[in-house]
């Protein structure tokens, strides 16, 4: 992605951006693993990474919807048992994509 005269490259290690289509909707993801020691922490990170891309999305493929997955248990630890998680949903701040790891599939959609 450009941004300016800078080419905007997403760094996420093991993590990925992809985008796809849902229906006839096109959505980019970004999948996010929560490996760190802090949870908390990678939330922010992520937080902050997916404004920052939805951001840059809006200006360059407004047509494309961003989403930030995640893994099952992931969801349920921060954002089903913790308030800062159900604050972040409740507020609309992220959309989500929860996905099963082991399965690999998608159990749950947030927009």
């Amino acid at each position: 992605m450009k941004i300016g005269e800078r080419d905007l490259f997403v760094d996420l290690g093991a993590e990925k951006f992809l985008t796809a289509e849902k229906g006839n909707q096109k959505i980019a993801v970004e999948v996010k693993s929560f490996i760190n020691r802090s949870e908390m922490q990678d939330l922010e990170n992520a937080l902050g990474q997916f404004t920052f891309y939805n951001d840059v999305l809006e200006l360059r493929e407004p047509e494309r919807i961003l989403y930030l997955a995640v893994r099952r248990k992931v969801f349920i630890k921060l954002f089903e048992n913790d308030e800062a998680g159900k604050l972040l949903l409740l507020n609309k701040r992220l959309r989500l994509i929860v996905f099963e790891e082991e399965k690999e599939e998608i159990v749950k959609w947030i927009t």
